[in-house]
């Protein structure tokens, strides 16, 4: 594969960022999902997780739950790291996103 094919899938088959998008939109309280790390970065491993940045305000801690039981119900052979933004209070970590992320899901309500 090639190197710019690689960056623009972030080593993710189609199933599994088509499963990923699913879940996130029968949750409309999400409004992006940013993908940042090593696969944000473009190097990453064939193991690497997949960390996602959830900008959801409105969200809920169920909610969220369900959301993180949905994604392991796709069994994706990959540890996804999901988190909120609005709860997110390591100002390193939101400088990070803010540099590499790519937002991978956006809201069409």
């Amino acid at each position: 594969m090639a190197a710019t094919e690689q960056r623009m899938d972030f080593g993710l088959p189609p199933h599994a960022m088509a499963g990923l998008q699913s879940v996130f939109r029968n949750h409309p309280p999400i409004r992006s999902v940013t993908l940042y790390g090593s696969r944000a970065k473009g190097n990453f491993r064939h193991n690497s997780d997949i960390d996602l940045m959830l900008t959801a305000p409105d969200m809920t801690w169920s909610e969220f739950n369900r959301v993180e039981q949905e994604i392991d119900d796709l069994l994706l052979p990959w540890k996804v790291d999901l988190a909120l933004l609005h709860h997110v209070e390591n100002q390193d970590l939101l400088n990070h996103v803010e540099r590499v992320g790519v937002d991978i899901f956006q809201n069409q309500i």
